[in-house]
């Protein structure tokens, strides 16, 4: 009786030994696939039903084995939905874990410094494998989806490289950019020197909107910011041409006229005081900082060299020799500030300030 007890034990052991070793090759036995396949998985799809599809497709003989592990070795999250990318060799084992980690082919898309709300749509729109759900929504449904409702859209999205994949909609790219940017004024507003004439952190990003457009070149934006800084604490106007092309809106077509710098519009800061009532552009960091720390100094103008970079000047005079100085060899795409005779296009002007 003894011998047959430790003989069926035996016989036991064996077969537990051998299912064990099938099923171990059945599950690292590689995906019947000869060059990569991009696999797509919606969202709430189980594996039980991709299995299905495999057998189907002929990438495995059965989907027995993969469910004998499922019910041995339960997992503790679900597979995750978007795009995988296999490779020949796969195996169902390595797969499962994969679409569980949620290992899923991501992209990429870059929103610039200085870009317009309307300019950032846009991207959005052209991005590949993006959901576009607001595209059609109103730029107050937006910012209500956003947590932002009845303020205006523009400056409040942060410009940066985000990844994504297939399956994420548009608003969650503008929800990271929003929470993004909220932070970071937060937290530059707490690093502010003391005199500035901000009341709020939203009057300093209007600010860095209107330092990132004004200048490509990283190391003047705190000059640019302390110039202006002085203009307002002086009572002068800011009289800078990106406001006035912000007001100007697609008509904008590449110059301004001297009858543009005097048309009112709400953001054209020869015309009022102050600042405008909205950011025109999104702010980088460094014109976020540049505008809460402003360069010390007593300049109160600058113009265009023509090269990216600007000439600073104390007073009105040395100003309008530096202009007529730049103007001389100016290069096409050449911009001043504040605007000088000879920037504006068949009319008669005079100096301003």
């Amino acid at each position: 009786m003894k011998k047959i007890l430790v003989l069926g034990l035996t016989l036991s052991l064996a077969t537990l030994v051998a299912l064990a070793f099938w099923l171990y090759q059945q599950l690292h036995e590689p995906l019947k696939i000869d060059e990569p396949q991009i696999l797509e998985v919606s969202q709430g799809r189980s594996f039980i039903s991709l299995l299905n599809q495999f057998e189907q497709d002929g990438w495995i003989n059965s989907t027995l084995p993969m469910r004998l592990w499922l019910r041995i070795s339960p997992p503790e999250k679900p597979i995750r939905a978007g795009e995988y990318e296999l490779e020949p060799g796969t195996h169902l084992l390595g797969l499962h874990q994969q679409l569980m980690q949620g290992d899923v082919i991501t992209y990429r898309l870059t929103l610039l410094e200085g870009w317009t709300f309307r300019e950032m749509r846009q991207a959005l729109a052209r991005a590949e494998k993006l959901e576009p759900l607001t595209q059609d929504w109103s730029e107050e449904e937006i910012m209500e989806a956003v947590g932002m409702p009845d303020q205006p859209a523009e400056g409040w999205f942060f410009p940066d490289t985000y990844t994504y994949f297939k399956g994420m909609r548009d608003l969650d790219l503008l929800r990271l950019a929003n929470r993004k940017m909220k932070g970071l004024l937060d937290q530059v507003w707490e690093t502010r020197q003391a005199g500035l004439p901000y009341d709020s952190p939203y009057e300093a990003l209007i600010m860095a909107s209107i330092i990132e457009r004004e200048t490509g070149a990283p190391f003047e934006r705190e000059d640019i910011a302390g110039v202006f800084v002085r203009r307002l604490q002086k009572g002068m106007r800011l009289q800078t041409d990106p406001t006035v092309i912000y007001g100007m809106g697609e008509r904008y077509q590449g110059r301004i006229t001297r009858s543009d710098l005097r048309e009112p519009t709400p953001w054209n800061t020869y015309v009022i005081s102050g600042l405008p009532p909205t950011p025109i552009a999104m702010p980088g960091e460094g014109a976020l900082r540049a505008s809460v720390n402003p360069a010390d100094g007593d300049t109160l103008y600058f113009v265009a060299r023509g090269d990216g970079t600007h000439q600073f000047s104390r007073t009105l005079q040395e100003h309008n020799q530096a202009v007529r100085e730049f103007q001389r060899n100016r290069r096409e795409g050449y911009r001043s500030w504040p605007a000088a005779p000879m920037d504006v296009e068949a009319e008669e002007t005079e100096e301003t300030e």
